[in-house]
């Protein structure tokens, strides 16, 4: 018989999950000062396993808390206090309630690290990101040594999510964070053995990989989320995507999750229409445009050479899209992300059959359209619609954390300004080592 959102999965390690439907992971935001889980983390991941997802995604965990996606982000470097591993076992415990699988995305944001977190990041070469203002600092190269110990760090990560109650780990291979970028021969202009062929490009993934597994063992859910291209002229495209899908599917990965885009190029939420630099954009294709998923085409076509269970998150909204998805091969597990900031029980609704699709705000999340006309680079209206998205979503968390309900009536434009508020009063309370 076909899969469905309600059938179980078992994975190559042999975990189960319980239905197809997982929590993409979001930023979030809610760590404390000192980069540690807290009591929203809690609050917020009851309420999702509460939902009915089969397994959850976190947000992204730091692997060095110097280089961070966000002020906020929960970062797991060096040896832990008593404090930071009882919260990480309070977030753990709530998340994997109601037979929940609860995986831990880890990550390093390179050189996509704030400014307001670091001014100086790193990157494998010094190319800074071609973004309006200074949010980013110009990255330097890293050293050999970096690159070894970063791969530690992630092995580090990784063991200190199973030890406390973590039932999975997914490395975070996307989005224009450090793995990325070495993939992207755009930004890794290196000359050693990190850099230039393919096979050179993906050594830092695949040696984060091996360490990884080596850390938890053979029997704990091992994930990677990996662009199907950067729809990028010159940096990671869909053939480099293919191959190094089957390189992984060669180390015995429990689950790929297929993704796109980064910073620059943010196809990653759909905002096609945000893009920085058209003069190196590449489209995507009109079927995936076509369809609900926005990377499904593109699985298809890694579907063809790995035998991995597959995951695509972005764009799904409704069960018989979804379900369709599933019955054709393409896909194991459907990824749903922002409908669970607003119904945190989407999950359940949708199994149930109480619900056939998901509320998607996002459509009528606007300040109006855009003023500069077609020719502008950079247009700001379009930014801040786009933004202002992003952080609408992200204040739902954040009330939620609180204990608050979810608030449908919040404006795009407040949205955008009370979430750069936020943000700022979050990074001039961090505490750096």
């Amino acid at each position: 018989m076909s899969a469905t959102i309600s059938s179980p999965l078992t994975l190559p390690c042999g975990a189960t999950l319980k239905n197809r439907i997982a929590k993409g992971a979001m930023t979030e935001g809610l760590g404390d000062a000192q980069n540690r889980a807290t009591e929203a983390h809690v609050r917020l991941y009851r309420r999702w396993a509460a939902g009915g997802a089969g397994m959850l995604l976190t947000g992204n965990v730091q692997v060095d808390r110097r280089y961070m996606e966000r002020p906020g982000n929960v970062a797991i470097d060096g040896p832990q206090s008593n404090e930071a591993i009882a919260a990480l076992r309070n977030y753990a415990k709530a998340g994997t309630e109601n037979d929940t699988h609860l995986w831990m995305q880890i990550s390093h944001a390179g050189r996509q690290t704030p400014a307001s977190v670091n001014k100086e990041p790193v990157a494998p070469s010094a190319k800074p990101l071609e973004m309006p203002g200074a949010q980013f600092g110009d990255p330097r190269a890293m050293t050999g040594a970096e690159i070894e110990d970063a791969i530690r760090r992630f092995a580090h990560v990784a063991a200190v999510a199973r030890d406390t109650g973590f039932t999975g780990v997914q490395i975070h291979g996307a989005h224009g964070y450090l793995i990325s970028e070495f993939l992207s021969p755009d930004v890794n202009s290196r000359t050693d053995e990190w850099g230039g062929s393919l096979e050179n490009r993906a050594r830092l993934l695949l040696e984060i990989v091996r360490a990884v597994r080596k850390a938890v063992g053979p029997d704990f859910p091992v994930s990677v989320k990996l662009n199907s291209a950067d729809f990028q002229r010159g940096g990671f495209s869909h053939e480099d995507a293919i191959r190094v899908a089957a390189w992984l599917d060669a180390e015995g990965l429990d689950l790929l999750e297929i993704s796109g885009g980064t910073y620059e190029q943010p196809r990653l939420v759909g905002l096609d229409d945000l893009t920085l630099h058209p003069e190196k954009s590449e489209p995507r294709r009109e079927s995936t445009i076509a369809r609900e998923a926005y990377f499904l085409e593109y699985a298809k076509d890694i579907r063809a050479a790995v035998k991995m269970p597959l995951m695509v998150t972005g764009g799904f909204r409704t069960a018989a899209g979804m379900n369709a998805a599933l019955a054709s091969g393409t896909m194991d597990v459907v990824g749903i992300a922002r409908p669970l900031c607003v119904d945190t029980a989407i999950p359940a609704k949708l199994l149930s059959g109480a619900a056939a699709e998901t509320p998607a705000y996002e459509k009528t999340l606007r300040i109006g359209p855009g003023i500069l006309g077609p020719h502008s680079r950079f247009n700001l209206v379009k930014a801040l619609n786009g933004w202002g998205q992003q952080g609408w979503f992200c204040l739902q968390l954040l009330r939620m954390g609180a204990g608050q309900e979810p608030d449908p009536r919040m404006g795009v434009f407040s949205a955008f300004r009370n979430y750069a508020k936020n943000e700022a009063r979050t990074a001039a309370a961090l505490q750096r080592p």
